[in-house]
């Protein structure tokens, strides 16, 4: 008699199957149509091959495209079967990793000495949509360590012996598809049909394993999807993600540059983008000030023992900089890579009574992380960055309360800068992996539960991942969709129990004795360069009107109108709105063509008439002519606007 196994369905139904059945055979059962489109499973929080028998009682999730995992899933497949058309292309080509990443996939390789071309992209995507036509199964292997080493001794693969060396004793999995092997974890879709259409989108360059003195290899850059039509539609909304791409609107816009003289990575903030930035800084230090937060500043290095105290130079140290010497043997400092053991510093400083608690310390403070020069990306990857960083010190029951007033922060930020669409992401352990973390479980179990309460309270659309928490605690990571539908990780908020204890941090409780408080780290923006960068992008330079560096050009017909330009911006000043005269020489056509270029969210335009009545003639950007308003009409209805945009609900 064989034996069944129970399996719990996402809607809560439990159905007996028997042992060894696949997911993609319950799909099948469910209905054919569901079968088809399955590209893998979710067994007990872990994703799966679709053909990979379940042996014991599970929960189980099916997952397809519309799905995160899903399409991770299909995209590491589809990075296999761009190395097996490469390797069908160019025998004796080496690999390297060839992972999914968030729009796509992309795959080290060294080609020896051929120097791979732009043109020759075209002529892999036909082989691998030829390939992908045979419909080869994704076959999942477990061998010994040993084989898996002999197995690529042989092949003369120096990457993936060098990726073995990392891994421990074992069970090792290899994926076969169609006369393509690969070392890999896995998951994999069911077989190379489901892949449809590819486009390959760039070439570059990468270290293996990210270091500088290891060899340059090629990454080959891709997307593939399940039908022709999302291919189409994916392309259409590259050109027009080219159109908004930051770097080129940044330059446009006169917002930020760069300088090889000064060093990769590192922004120069020209005048309208630090206005646009220290706009950003206000709005959120008086919406801080209002919640109870404290301004700090903390300095731009740090003695490497106090990284070494909270954990982080051990985890991140090779992505810092290098320490720096002093003329003092055995001194160390290193440029200042995370703010928040400055933070628990300031907290020490002198004694705290529960009472106190909650004590909330922010700063804009600028940290500096080494980024292989490789994965720099305009303001997206930078070397220094500005974290609207905060820590709240409190006791363990406030915890939960304080956690959903900083959701609130963040929803306030989202509103005001019109992020409405986002998915918030709670960010747990990986249970398979956990020398990743520091601290024990009935710390990490209570951090955990804390943010999963909050968020449900809240009524936030959450999604759990697994694995994505940081080192020190759990997190609630808010995933926010821009104007062309991509994701973006913008917001976090982090509690944490582990940096209090190993800082020695205390208060004084009710009961006279000592206490350790709890740590929430919390960051509306993440990091304002990355932040701009994602809102230049959104909104397209059309910045809402409180935060545009030029929020009104004042267009005088000509110099006979300047001095009545000079009153409007007078009045304009006295109300805090940013106007500039534009007293060039030129027809008022080209003025008004060159304010839309610019993205000037309004022109008063001022000729005869408007001087003799004392109004303003109104353009506004993208809507063109709004009538005749007199100045004090103007800036009410200015004021209006902003209000509206900034209004705390």
């Amino acid at each position: 008699m064989s034996q069944q196994i129970k399996i719990t369905l996402p809607d809560g139904t439990v159905k007996e199957y028997e042992k060894g059945t696949t997911g993609l055979q319950i799909a099948a059962s469910i209905s054919e149509g569901l079968a088809r489109n399955v590209l893998g499973a979710k067994v007990n929080g872990q994703v799966w091959d679709a053909t990979r028998a379940i042996h014991e009682d599970a929960s189980l999730q099916l997952l397809t495209w519309n799905d995160l995992e899903g399409k991770n899933t299909f995209w590491h497949s589809s990075a296999h079967l761009l190395a097996e058309a490469l390797e069908d292309l160019y025998p004796g080509i080496k690999f390297g990793i060839g992972p999914p990443i968030e729009t796509g996939f992309y795959y080290d390789v060294d080609f020896g000495d051929h120097k791979l071309e732009g043109e020759e992209l075209e002529k892999i995507e036909a082989k691998m949509v030829e390939l992908a036509r045979q419909k080869n199964e994704y076959i999942r292997k477990e061998i010994s360590k040993a084989d898996a080493v002999s197995y690529y001794q042989k092949k003369g693969d120096k990457y993936k012996l060098d990726l073995l060396e990392g891994l421990e004793d074992g069970t090792i999995t290899f994926y076969e598809q169609g006369n393509f092997t690969d070392l890999c974890r896995g998951p994999h879709i069911p077989n190379t049909g489901f892949i449809k259409a590819v486009k390959l989108t760039n070439i570059a360059g990468a270290y293996w394993r990210g270091d500088e003195k290891s060899k340059m290899l090629t990454r080959i850059y891709g997307v593939t999807f399940p039908k022709a039509k999302e291919l189409s539609e994916y392309l259409t909304l590259l050109e027009e993600a080219k159109k908004r791409d930051h770097r080129k609107l940044g330059r446009e816009l006169e917002l930020f540059t760069f300088s090889e003289k000064v060093g990769m990575g590192l922004p120069l903030w020209l005048p309208k983008g630090t206005l646009l930035r220290e706009r950003l800084v206000s709005f959120l230090k008086k919406a801080q000030d209002k919640s109870g937060y404290q301004q700090v500043i903390t300095p731009h290095i740090g003695h490497k023992a106090l990284y070494e105290t909270s954990g982080h130079y051990e985890k991140y140290g090779k992505d810092s900089f290098q320490p720096i010497a002093t003329p003092h043997e055995g001194e160390e400092f290193l440029l200042k890579p995370m703010n928040c053991p400055h933070h628990c510093e300031i907290y020490k400083h002198k004694p705290h009574s529960y009472k106190e608690l909650p004590i909330r310390y922010a700063e804009f403070g600028t940290v500096y992380r080494y980024e292989q020069s490789g994965e720099l990306h305009g303001l997206t990857r930078v070397r220094g960055f500005t974290q609207d960083d905060a820590h709240i010190f409190c006791r363990p029951d406030q915890v939960k309360e304080e956690f959903i007033k900083v959701i609130d922060l963040v929803l306030y930020v989202f509103k005001a800068l019109g992020f409405e669409d986002y998915t918030a992401q709670i960010s747990l352990r990986d249970p398979e992996n956990p020398s990743k973390y520091i601290g024990g479980d009935e710390a990490w179990n209570k951090a955990e539960s804390a943010i999963i309460e909050a968020a449900a309270e809240k009524g936030l659309d959450t999604v759990t991942e697994l694995g994505e928490a940081a080192f020190y605690g759990p997190k609630l990571d808010f995933m926010v969709k821009d104007a062309l539908g991509r994701k973006w990780q913008l917001g976090t908020i982090q509690v944490d129990y582990q940096l209090p204890d190993r800082f020695e941090l205390e208060y004084i409780g009710s009961d006279n004795q000592k206490h350790r408080p709890v740590m929430i780290h919390r960051a509306p923006f993440g990091s304002l360069e990355r932040f701009v960068a994602v809102l230049i992008e959104h909104c397209a330079g059309n910045f809402p009107l409180w935060l545009s560096p030029d929020q009104i050009n004042i267009l005088p017909i000509s110099e006979r109108y300047l001095d009545y330009a000079e009153e409007v911006k007078a009045l304009l000043d006295e109300h805090d709105i940013a106007g500039h005269i534009d007293n060039r020489d030129e027809k008022i056509g080209r003025k008004i063509r060159d304010s839309e270029v610019k993205k000037v969210p309004f022109m008063l335009i001022l000729g005869e008439k408007e001087q003799e009545e004392r109004k303003l003639s109104v353009r506004k950007h993208g809507e063109g002519d709004l009538g005749s308003y007199t100045p004090e009409e103007f800036i009410a209805y200015f004021q209006g606007i902003i209000s509206e945009s900034l209004g705390r609900g």
